[in-house]
This record gives structure tokens, C-alpha cells and sequence, in this order.
């Protein structure tokens, strides 16, 4: 099974002028736009991965209430496999509690599951299978 970084998710409140600092900043472009389950998702290309923005469009999903407890920063990492199951099993077999017992639809049509935070040093881990 490969496994390689593939992004880091940052909740913000603005996802439009957070992309245009870091396009700016980072010398890149935007790769990919879309509205998905309650947010405006925005990747930035960094050439070996991405920044993914996350703003959410109502009060009430995940990246809200992140917001609301802990403020803009970053939500997650994401490493990107060519397994998905493979690697649920992986996380399964080391005793990570697994927040998505099977893969799921994400944000530009990929297959994602999460790891609970308990379990992964504080940090919520995404797979993502493109």
C-alpha cells in the first residue's frame, strides 16, 4: 500500500480572501472550487499536495462548530493512499477508532474516511483515495 501527504484542511471563516493571501504568498493558483456538505471547499495546488480551505455556508456542520470551539487554523491532515481499506484496516488492526467505518463521497469526488483524534496525537487524520 503507498501512502504520500496530500493535504492540510484549514477551517476558516473566509475561504475567498484566505486563497488570495495564500496564492499570493505561496506563488500558486486555485486547483479546485466547490460547495460541498455545508462548505465552500478551496484546494490550492502546492506542486506535492495542497491547503484546502473550508468555510462553512451555515451554523450547524463540522467546520462551524470547529470554528466556534477553537477559531481558524488547521482542521486536518489528509495523506492520500491507493488502499482506502487497506489502510482502515491498517488503523483498525493498531486499535485507532475510526470516525468513518468505511470509506465516503469528499470534496472533489474522492473516497475519504477520518481517524478519531483520540488515537492520532491530538490531530484528525483523513485518508483520501483519488
Amino acid at each position: 500500500m503507498s501512502m504520500h501527504f496530500d493535504h492540510a484542511g484549514l477551517a476558516t471563516d473566509d475561504a475567498a480572501s484566505l486563497a488570495t493571501l495564500y496564492a499570493d504568498l505561496f506563488d500558486t493558483h486555485v486547483a479546485h472550487e466547490e460547495t460541498f456538505d455545508g462548505m465552500k471547499v478551496v484546494f490550492l495546488s502546492l506542486g506535492n499536495g495542497y491547503v484546502e480551505l473550508l468555510e462553512p455556508l451555515d451554523s450547524e456542520g463540522a467546520i462551524a462548530t470547529y470554528l466556534d470551539d477553537n477559531g481558524p487554523g488547521i482542521h486536518h491532515v489528509a495523506v492520500a493512499t491507493d488502499d482506502i481499506q487497506g489502510a482502515l484496516d491498517r488503523a483498525r488492526s493498531l486499535d485507532i477508532s475510526l470516525i468513518d467505518e468505511e470509506p465516503r463521497s469528499g470534496a472533489w469526488g474522492h473516497d475519504v474516511a477520518f481517524l478519531h483524534p483520540a488515537d492520532t496525537g491530538g490531530i484528525l487524520v483523513e485518508f483520501v483515495h483519488h
